[in-house]
């Protein structure tokens, strides 16, 4: 049902005039009138008597009054629970994982923030278990964590980032025809990972080898393991975020391996059932148009 109809329907009986509740709605009369007719429409009903230019209400009419007059109170009173809520929010809380601060949020806040100059913005790092909690205490707004749910929490895919196999500049993969995952374990490894089902399928393209894989370094941290093959010491399983900057330099190679197509690091938007929906369909909105620009990259 459309709500400028019942808008038309109400003000039409306060102002007791077609013409003064057209004045009052920025309308012609000939619209409100149709408004009204299409409003009986939706209903199946006749709400006014007409004789000339005087009108009364039918039974119908008077029946349905209360109900209108409540549908615009409760949309009245939700403006202004969110007009309170807008003024009121002047601190935006975001709890993040460490990976994810520091190459996903630097992309994010400047959009935020340029819609709402207003608002602050705190930033809170901690793994992905410990930010739904915080959600779910209410110490936080907004939190980006690997894929995870809670029944009170809504949660949906925000940024998918591709896994890939990175070298240093001048490693022999590159220009290779085709890179195996034999020739990848036969190599020194650099291996970061998160806890995420990607990484456990890398693990087990390796457990499908005759050969345990060469993994020097096992670490936690994506900024060592970038470094590490940065000092030529290792390659590594990287997401494609984390070494843009090394790839447009060329001190970092991407290498395409087959078996690794589909591998993606996902990162997820919660934030607590409907609590903090602008924002939340704000900050969804600039992770479409990042991960979009990252594609034409």
């Amino acid at each position: 049902m459309n709500l400028d109809h019942i808008e038309a329907f109400v003000y039409v009986i306060h102002f007791n005039s077609f013409n003064k509740a057209a004045d009052a709605l920025f309308l012609s009369q000939p619209s409100v009138s149709a408004r009204i007719q299409a409003l009986e429409r939706e209903l199946d009903a006749k709400l006014f008597e007409r004789e000339g230019r005087h009108f009364t209400l039918t039974e119908k009419g008077k029946q349905f009054l209360p109900y209108a007059q409540q549908i615009l109170q409760a949309m009245k009173k939700g403006k202004q629970q969110l007009q309170q809520m807008r003024a009121e929010l002047h601190e935006l809380r975001i709890g993040c994982m460490v990976s994810v601060s520091n190459y996903i949020v630097p992309e994010i806040l400047p959009l935020l923030k340029l819609r709402y100059p207003n608002v602050q913005i705190k930033l809170i790092t901690a793994s992905s278990e410990a930010i739904m909690e915080k959600l779910v205490n209410k110490e936080i707004e907004l939190g980006l964590v690997r894929n995870l749910t809670h029944p009170h929490a809504d949660s949906v895919k925000f940024y998918e980032d591709p896994i890939r196999l990175f070298v240093h500049e001048g490693h022999p993969f590159i220009g290779m025809k085709e890179v195996t995952m034999e020739d990848v374990g036969s190599q020194p490894l650099v291996f970061f990972e998160c806890g995420s089902l990607d990484w456990m399928k890398i693990h087990r393209l390796f457990d499908a080898l005759d050969q345990p894989p060469n993994i020097e370094f096992h670490v936690d941290n994506l900024e060592t393991a970038k470094k590490l093959v940065l000092k030529q010491v290792g390659i590594s399983f990287l997401p494609s975020l984390s070494v843009a900057k090394e790839r447009e330099e060329g001190r970092l190679v991407p290498i395409d391996a087959p078996s690794l197509a589909s591998l993606s690091l996902r990162t997820n938007l919660i934030a607590l059932k409907g609590e903090c929906t602008e924002f939340y369909s704000a900050v969804l909105d600039i992770g479409r148009t990042i991960q979009a620009e990252s594609a034409l990259r």
